[in-house]
């Protein structure tokens, strides 16, 4: 059964820096795509940063330059290093793989914010 394990949330003020890990099992990491979504106020699941199984990378407009998306292969682990963090930024983040909408590029997923995601606080 494959699991996604996302930590590394926490409170941080605007400008702050965060590291997501996302640790992996159940299934043949190098062979997915994988993502990170994240869910603030609303109800959109938004898509923030994909990494491919062709090496590409994802980035929505609105982290474009902030963020920067990584895999470790050897320790199954997907990460999000989130620089110069902003209030909007604010939401829980999840990890996902191999989805039809992540594989897309879909802006938002209905089925990504479901699990058990960590908390990014960014206050002013």
């Amino acid at each position: 059964e494959a699991q996604l394990v996302a930590s590394g949330g926490g409170s941080v003020e605007t400008g702050g820096s965060l590291r997501l890990s996302c640790k992996t099992s159940g299934f043949t990491f190098d062979d997915s795509d994988m993502g990170w979504y994240r869910q603030g106020p609303g109800p959109e699941c938004e898509l923030v940063s994909g990494i491919f199984r062709d090496g590409s990378t994802y980035y929505a407009d609105s982290v474009k330059g902030r963020f920067t998306i990584s895999r470790d292969s050897a320790k199954k682990t997907m990460y999000l290093q989130m620089n110069s963090l902003k209030s909007e930024d604010t939401a829980v983040y999840y990890c996902a793989a191999d989805s039809l909408a992540l594989t897309q590029k879909a802006p938002y997923s209905d089925y990504a914010c479901l699990e058990e995601g960590t908390q990014v606080t960014v206050s002013s």
